[in-house]
């Protein structure tokens, strides 16, 4: 009796000290609630090994050569302290009235029928950064923008050190047209370097839609 009292005592024990454990892993930050549980969509989160996302839509890279421009870019995989990234590097030249290199990623509902995506139901985009404390753009495309030049844009600085940047769709600022801005119709985001002469040089580790 005493011995089968000893064991239940000890495995008693076993599971307190499983508990503190988990909730000092808590405390410390070490666990992070699912994005499922934190009302987020994963957009890319570069485990997919390749170019492809998690959504199923692929990274393309874009410069302005589509409309005669001569600026230069590349999109290759890496690893920049110890995190998964997708990096775009490029030479932006605005010569020939050109002036921008982008990665594009195209969004569609599979839900849906391939329509285009419908993020009513979050607050903005946040993407993960690493860069050459240069200036770039958050760009997105909406179902009713017509001409290539529009978008809806958001600037910010990409430090060298990986940073988390939340974007309400609220900040996103319409370029070259009167259109409100749709988020229950987004075809395309893009992560773009434009405007002025510089080198590009930036990794991305994960795009997400969150909702608050």
């Amino acid at each position: 009796m005493y011995h089968k009292k000893s064991i239940t005592l000890i495995m008693f024990q076993i599971f307190l000290v499983g508990i503190v454990a988990v909730i000092n892993t808590v405390m410390a930050g070490d666990i992070v609630l699912s994005d499922t549980e934190n009302n987020n969509l994963i957009i890319d989160d570069r485990t997919s090994g390749n170019l492809n996302t998690n959504l199923g839509t692929k990274w393309q890279m874009v410069t302005d050569n589509v409309m005669g421009g001569v600026s230069s870019g590349k999109i290759t995989l890496d690893n920049f302290k110890d995190k998964d990234c997708i990096r775009m590097q490029g030479n932006v030249s605005t010569d020939n009235n050109g002036g921008f290199v982008q990665i594009a990623l195209p969004l569609v509902d599979k839900q849906s029928d391939d329509k285009p995506f419908n993020a009513s139901a979050y607050t903005g985009i946040e993407i993960e950064v690493s860069g050459n404390d240069e200036s770039y753009n958050v760009h997105i495309r909406t179902n009713n923008l017509w001409f290539p030049w529009q978008s809806y844009r958001y600037s910010f600085i990409a430090t060298p050190d990986w940073k988390k940047y939340r974007i309400p769709f609220s900040k996103f600022e319409a370029y070259k047209t009167s259109k409100n801005f749709s988020q229950g119709e987004i075809i395309r985001i893009g992560l773009v370097a434009i405007g002025r002469e510089y080198k590009a040089n930036i990794c991305m580790a994960s795009v997400n839609f969150y909702a608050e």
